[in-house]
């Protein structure tokens, strides 16, 4: 018997019914087996099954996730009944494909892993301006209505890392089922953002959000975080903020979450039991925005990541650097060990091989002191 009720959407144009909680398949839970690292497939199991028992019915996998495991363990959690249930979306990932050919090859590998003779979306995998056109040249459109056409895919769509005006082009230049892309109350003017979720609402294709937690940055919170969140009278954890957020938006039909352990669906299968559209109140959303200002405050250096620094004569990997620094800070209240910067310490570009030879303020449109900010960077982050 369901212990919950997870809210569906009518998915657009599309017409269908889909949770408002789609499982991302790529967290699966891993182990050690033989030195190896591999998913739990047990368990896996256990919260795929669970998840569909409580009226989840939307799947999110990949190719590549999980190191080449991922599908296959979703076609095995989906046997004995329960593929019936729901809707799998799996990505073709061009970068793996050598040749046009390599398409069908892998879409015909992915219907074995999945132990299924369709898929309902297929999407075409973090596609950017540039793997845009490199798709178009190979045929891509044409390759999407075959497999329409033959019954082999229900809905073509496509997961989307570039700009807006990236994102315009490409939901103009083919007539998508579905699109998904990053967005969460950081990313607005990011990415797709608040503009590419809008417009994909004004064709009625449907959207699916992926990195609604900011890969996980936004599930804890800074105490001056903290504070804000508690200043209303309802408690909530800040992913549970981050979703209502979410589910607020009409235009959003399905947010995908990943989840490593029972108990974080049950959370989310909670939380999305609750939340809907337009249900948020002026006061939550006053909050939202606090809370966004607050962590923009947070910002140690206003790097934009243009460039123009690099490439440095020490290979000091600057923006890189800047990103590692904004990010701990923003986002965590104890930064120091971090590990993406200890990954720069390993590769020989942190911010202790600057030599202070100054070419990268002359170079910065925005006269940042670079070579101080480096130096205090690299005390805070090694």
């Amino acid at each position: 018997m369901a212990e919950f009720n997870v809210k569906r959407r009518v998915f657009g144009k599309l017409g269908i019914e889909v949770s408002a909680f789609g499982l991302g398949c790529m967290r699966f839970p891993m182990k050690d087996e033989d030195g190896k690292r591999v998913v739990d497939l047990d368990l896996a199991k256990k919260i795929v099954r669970t998840a569909v028992d409580n009226g989840i019915n939307y799947f999110d996998t990949a190719y590549v996730y999980s190191d080449k495991q991922n599908e296959g363990v979703l076609g095995c959690a989906l046997e004995g009944g329960y593929r019936e249930k729901v809707y799998v979306a799996t990505k073709l990932p061009l970068w793996e494909c050598s040749c046009p050919e390599d398409m069908e090859k892998i879409f015909e590998e992915q219907l074995k892993f999945l132990g299924t003779d369709y898929i309902d979306f297929y999407l075409v995998h973090a596609l950017s301006a540039k793997r845009w056109e490199d798709a178009k040249a190979w045929g891509i459109r044409e390759f999407l209505d075959k497999l329409k056409k033959e019954g082999r895919i229900k809905y073509a769509a496509f997961s989307f890392h570039d700009n807006y005006e990236a994102f315009e082009k490409i939901i103009n230049e083919y007539d998508w089922d579905m699109c998904q892309i990053q967005f969460n109350f950081m990313d607005i003017n990011n990415q797709a953002g608040l503009k590419g979720l809008e417009l994909a609402g004004s064709k009625n294709i449907p959207v699916v959000i992926m990195e609604g937690l900011l890969g996980g940055k936004l599930a804890s919170a800074p105490e001056s975080v903290l504070k804000l969140y508690d200043s209303y009278s309802e408690k909530r954890s800040p992913a549970e903020w981050s979703f209502r957020w979410l589910c607020n938006f009409p235009q959003v039909s399905t947010v995908l979450s990943g989840v490593t352990s029972l108990r974080q669906l049950y959370d989310n299968m909670r939380i999305f039991s609750e939340a809907d559209v337009n249900a948020m109140s002026k006061e939550e959303l006053d909050i939202i925005d606090k809370v966004r200002e607050e962590y923009i405050n947070r910002t140690k250096i206003g790097c934009t990541g243009c460039e123009y620094c690099m490439p440095c004569p020490s290979e000091v990997n600057i923006p890189r650097i800047f990103r590692i620094w904004n990010d701990a800070f923003q986002y965590s209240s104890d930064i120091a060990g971090n590990d993406r910067y200890a990954r720069l310490v390993r590769e020989g570009h942190d911010a202790s091989k600057c030599v202070q030879c100054g070419a990268c303020e002359a170079a910065c449109p925005q006269q940042l002191a670079i070579i101080e900010k480096l130096a205090q960077a690299g005390k805070e982050l090694g």
